[in-house]
């Protein structure tokens, strides 16, 4: 098997595999910025998806350039756990990359839990580049469901080498594996019973795929490299690449908003802020992060 080195952000190393409860104790990467007195210091806690921590991060550099008494601490985690953070009052932002659950809805009825649209993003059926280089370079949708219910094996079957699949799954909290699973099988709770290991952050995901010559995956475009290639996705007639063009033009198939969830409506410098990355001062930082901005969202 091929050992290849993935360059990735070196502050979310620590977001692999977190469990709800341990998570705000052991203080994983965080950005904590615009430090002042301790009595002017406002902390903002901003948890949750490892796909959407990129512009949180950013944007917690950039927004306390110009607010140094606020501190804003980014810390990743998973989807859910970003919205049962909100939900919990223990963070002041959760960071989603899927749509709220009505479980969650109803869980935290009493907190009315917002969402507020930052970017946008596809997700991507993610292959070792070895594979892809071999002439797998589309899929269709009922090949991913086989390969990941186990009844297809070998990439032999689709097209590539003869070589097992090495199939790699989430964690079930985390919203990439929400949208992807959605898509493949019709179902966000589906089992993969093909997969022979499960990740957590895109970071760990990237590279497990990235170290290996016959892997798959399901990872966020944006964090798809030279080692990690996308396969096109069939749409209609037409077999539709995970790039930014076709993900902004809406015509890439897998296409999920970009969310910061807040407990009712903002305000403050909450709403600061949000506004902050919403606006046109946002919109370097979400493309710069890989992603395509919402212009008015």
């Amino acid at each position: 098997m091929n050992k290849k080195q993935v360059n990735g952000f070196n502050w979310i190393k620590m977001m692999n595999r977190v469990l709800f409860l341990a998570f705000f104790c052991l203080g994983f990467w965080s950005v904590g910025i615009g430090f002042s007195s301790a009595d002017e210091i406002k902390t903002v806690r901003v948890v949750g998806s490892t796909t959407v921590a990129p512009i949180a991060a950013r944007a917690a550099e950039a927004f306390s350039k110009k607010h140094p008494g606020i501190r804003i601490v980014v810390n990743g985690g998973g989807s859910g756990v970003g919205i049962n953070a909100v939900g919990r009052g223990l963070a002041e932002i959760g960071m989603a990359s899927r749509q709220v659950t009505d479980k969650e809805k109803k869980n935290f009825a009493s907190v009315h839990l917002t969402d507020h649209i930052v970017g946008r993003d596809g997700v991507a059926c993610a292959i070792s580049s070895e594979i892809f280089n071999a002439g797998v370079t589309q899929l269709t949708r009922e090949q991913i469901a086989d390969i990941y219910s186990g009844k297809i094996k070998s990439w032999k079957a689709v097209g590539g080498p003869d070589r097992p699949i090495l199939v790699i799954d989430k964690e079930k909290h985390r919203g990439t594996r929400h949208v992807f699973m959605e898509y493949v099988f019709n179902d966000v709770n589906a089992r993969a019973k093909g997969a022979k290991l499960i990740t957590g952050s895109n970071n760990e995901e990237r590279s497990k795929i990235a170290q290996s010559d016959s892997a798959v995956g399901m990872l966020s475009a944006a964090w798809l490299n030279a080692d990690v290639e996308g396969v096109a996705l069939k749409k209609g007639d037409t077999f539709i690449a995970p790039t930014v063009e076709n993900i902004q033009s809406g015509m890439y198939p897998v296409i999920r908003d970009l969310l910061f969830i807040t407990a009712g409506e903002p305000k403050g410098i909450l709403k600061d802020f949000i506004d902050f990355v919403r606006g046109e001062e946002g919109r370097s930082i979400v493309t710069e992060s890989g992603y395509v901005f919402v212009p008015g969202s």
